[in-house]
């Protein structure tokens, strides 16, 4: 068969696109051979950029062709046969053509068609499957602050997401249940809008807590998307006295602050001293109690009771006046100084007393260090004169044996 050249384009094209159903017809499908052509499927997103690449083995100089879900030509070779700015040339060569198609749209979604102008034709198709971008969720059904221990139902919504995406409910970190979500597809659209629903029963740790609605769909390549809804949670007021210092001195100014974290903040206190009347110099002022002069007689446990209007509670503080000369650092330095003054008296004192007896102890053993008495001299006291005396000590010596020594 002949075909007279001609120098339009566009008739070849549409001559070609003939010969190209019919072989479409025919279902002629060649395995191993170097002139089949070869494509792979893509998946794009809305918005996104698809690139369809279609090769042989080999080229017997027959040129390549892309044809779109309605069988027009989009490309043959180099030429563009469709006027549609977003499909634009990608590559082209004897064994490739490639094409890239932008702002892909959900119209876009189908079987695209390689061919290869041989006797006969040889084809090859793309499926392109184009994901619907799910939309922001929206959080619902939290308008105004719920008391502690109520129930809270929230409602997370994501439209136009194809196929339809997955909601998941945290609060911080943690991972909350859900209901099962429900699924609706859009009139005259491919796409669906999911929903999915929370209920809390709130406590008063709930309070300015973030519950998180997060969207999961193989669309968000670059991370998911999520929205946040805070819980405002209104409780009755826990309730603590501080005090100004925690050594309230007798004589001094001292007051005591009853605090409550309560949501709202407690408004209304009233104070009073348990079991007595309060000190005529405490002053009642709103959250505090102020002591002009703290006296031993403002000991004892004081009560603050605080409301918000959501409910009440009480504190209690334990009041011990301290007396000013203990609670003086000077004071109890001074007493310090003189306990160790006393002291080193009495030592003073001891030391002195044991010398002393010492002192008398060897003088008495001095004086008292010996007698020494023999019997050399025996009669010399009794002798009238001096010679008598020799001779009476010179005669003793027969009783040498006799003497004696006393020693003390």
């Amino acid at each position: 068969m002949a075909f007279p050249s001609a120098p339009s384009a566009l008739w070849s094209v549409s001559l070609l696109t003939v010969l190209f159903a019919a072989a479409v017809h025919s279902n002629i499908i060649y395995d191993d051979d170097p002139l089949q052509p070869v494509t792979s499927d893509e998946t794009v997103s809305v918005g996104g950029t698809v690139t369809l690449t279609c090769r042989v083995a080999e080229s017997d100089n027959s040129s390549l062709q892309w044809s779109n879900t309605a069988q027009q030509t989009l490309y043959f070779g180099e030429k563009r046969a469709l006027r549609d700015n977003r499909i634009q040339l990608h590559h082209s060569s004897p064994t490739e053509l490639s094409i890239n198609i932008g702002e892909v749209q959900l119209s876009d979604e189908g079987e695209y068609t390689c061919s290869l102008f041989t006797m006969p034709v040889r084809t090859a198709r793309a499926t392109v499957t184009v994901l619907g971008v799910p939309g922001k969720p929206q959080i619902s059904g939290f308008e105004n602050a719920v008391s502690e221990g109520s129930k809270v139902t929230l409602t997370c919504t994501s439209t136009g997401s194809k196929p339809p995406a997955k909601l998941r409910w945290y609060r911080g970190d943690e991972e909350l249940p859900g209901r099962p979500q429900m699924v609706q597809p859009v009139p005259d659209d491919p796409t669906y809008n999911v929903s999915s629903e929370l209920t809390l029963d709130v406590s008063r740790g709930d309070d300015n807590t973030f519950i998180t609605c997060v969207v999961n769909h193989p669309s968000l390549t670059h991370g998911d998307k999520r929205s946040e809804q805070a819980l405002a949670v209104l409780y009755s007021p826990d309730v603590q006295i501080l005090p100004e210092s925690n050594l309230p001195r007798e004589g001094e100014k001292f007051y005591l602050q009853c605090s409550g974290n309560g949501n709202p903040k407690p408004t209304t206190f009233m104070w009073e001293k348990k079991d007595e009347e309060l000190p005529p110099l405490a002053k009642v002022d709103g959250a505090f109690l102020r002591f002009e002069m703290l006296n031993k007689s403002d000991n004892g446990v004081y009560l603050c009771h605080a409301d918000n209007g959501i409910g009440n509670n009480q504190g209690e503080y334990t009041l011990l006046v301290q007396a000013d000369n203990i609670a003086d650092p000077t004071a109890m330095s001074t007493s310090s100084g003189v306990d160790h003054a006393v002291i080193g008296g009495v030592v003073a004192v001891i030391v002195f007393i044991l010398l002393c007896l010492l002192i008398v102890l060897g003088r008495y053993l001095i004086r008292h260090k010996g007698t020494y008495l023999t019997h050399e001299a025996k009669g010399s006291d009794d002798a009238p004169d001096a010679d008598t005396a020799i001779i009476n000590a010179e005669g003793g010596h027969s009783g040498a044996e006799d003497k004696k020594e006393y020693f003390i």
